[in-house]
């Protein structure tokens, strides 16, 4: 193995997500860490997110000479989590997100239209 990845495709599906997320654990990675491993790593990696924003657009600072960090790379790791996850609980993401942003829509048809605060 040479060690270079291949260059993704330009758009990637959420199934070419999940099955190049499996290739690479399972050459590179070894195998996936159990679920509550990666119940840790996503929640860690969702407090970097949380760390970037709130030093970036929130009211906290940084340090002298801290860098906030990258939030891409960040929200970048949350996904590969969350694909892991999903990937070992036999989960189709694509299947899930259409379901949720059905159930969404059937619940929040008016509400936030009616929220005068939007």
């Amino acid at each position: 193995m040479s060690g270079q990845a291949t260059p993704p495709p330009l758009d990637l599906t959420l199934r070419q997500a999940q099955a190049e997320v499996d290739q690479w654990i399972r050459t590179i990675g070894v195998r996936y860490f159990n679920e509550m491993t990666n119940l840790a790593q996503l929640v860690e990696e969702v407090g970097e997110v949380a760390r970037i924003l709130s030093r970036t657009v929130g009211e906290q600072s940084s340090k002298p000479g801290e860098s906030p960090g990258e939030l891409a790379d960040e929200l970048a790791d949350v996904l590969f989590v969350t694909i892991c996850l999903a990937n070992q609980s036999g989960i189709d993401l694509t299947d899930a997100l259409h379901r949720n942003l059905d159930k969404k829509t059937k619940r929040d048809a008016t509400r936030h239209l009616q929220n005068k605060k939007l």
